[in-house]
């Protein structure tokens, strides 16, 4: 059953217009008044029109409202979640630790709701042809992309990690047309990405993007586009705490999409960097 719907419409809500936005809220406070609505009925109820149903669907990137409603459905069909919680001054540590857990539970099953497989199938398919990954990402994105560099090089691939923009823009420069450029950025508005990946699309390379989910200058810029939930996080949020977390989520289950493909080659891999490790740890 198709799932999201909610997650998308949370992600969405803070770039939709005033029309659409009345509509968004209407559907999250009563989801299941919704689902069991036409588009007149659901209008009349948000004291809107059939047109900004129509228009909310198309900026969900959705096929239209049965969709919307579809993945909606799925939603509610699912466990009830907590949601995203901040914490409290000097609250006890234990309770700090279950809203930590609540909270990195959350963004990873709202960012799976959100997966579009065709669009997972077809960067996976890109990944693996590719002769060289090139991950770019800033401030806590970077470190998604060193967990991504050091994943592809563990089974054979070609991949680097670089935060310095000068060195990412030579890679770029030189970079093969059989190379890819994988942008992290979770709002997808970083300058800087934005300018690295304008040049590898003028030199014709090959654009992988994960942003949160929304149209942004990141993802329009990318030939496969993939999200992360927007999980409206607590206020106290270290280094981007559940969209990092998001970010790791999506990069393993590329991984291990991958690693399906050329199943007994990964493991060979594997084993071999395992084995080079322990005889490190020996000396």
């Amino acid at each position: 059953m198709a799932t999201g719907g909610l997650a998308i419409i949370q992600s969405m809500k803070h770039k939709l217009p005033q029309s659409e936005r009345k509509l968004a809220d209407y559907i999250l406070a009563h989801p299941h008044k919704a689902i069991e609505s036409t588009v007149s009925e659901i209008s009349a109820l948000a004291n809107s029109s059939d047109a900004a149903v129509i228009r909310l669907c198309k900026s969900l990137g959705l096929k239209g409202f049965q969709d919307l409603k579809m993945r909606v459905a799925g939603d509610l069909a699912k466990p009830a979640v907590q949601g995203y919680r901040d914490i409290a001054p000097h609250e006890s540590l234990p309770s700090i630790s279950e809203k930590a857990a609540g909270n990195a539970i959350q963004a990873i099953q709202d960012t799976s709701d959100l997966v579009d497989y065709q669009e997972l199938e077809r960067a996976v398919s890109l990944l693996l042809q590719a002769n060289t990954v090139h991950f770019i990402g800033l401030g806590a994105s970077g470190i998604v992309a060193k967990d991504a560099q050091q994943k592809w090089l563990r089974i054979h691939k070609q991949a680097t990690a670089f935060t310095d923009t000068h060195l990412v823009a030579s890679l770029i420069a030189n970079a093969d047309k059989k190379d890819i450029v994988f942008a992290i950025s979770f709002s997808g508005e970083t300058q800087e990405i934005i300018e690295l990946l304008s040049m590898a699309k003028k030199k014709g390379v090959t654009i992988i993007s994960l942003t949160q989910y929304s149209q942004t200058s990141v993802s329009v810029l990318a030939d496969v586009s993939l999200y992360t939930a927007h999980s409206n996080e607590a206020l106290i949020r270290s280094a981007a705490t559940s969209s990092r977390l998001a970010q790791l989520f999506m990069i393993d289950v590329l991984f291990l999409s991958m690693a399906a493909e050329q199943y007994e080659e990964t493991v060979s891999y594997i084993d071999k960097t395992r084995e080079a490790i322990k005889s490190m740890r020996k000396t």
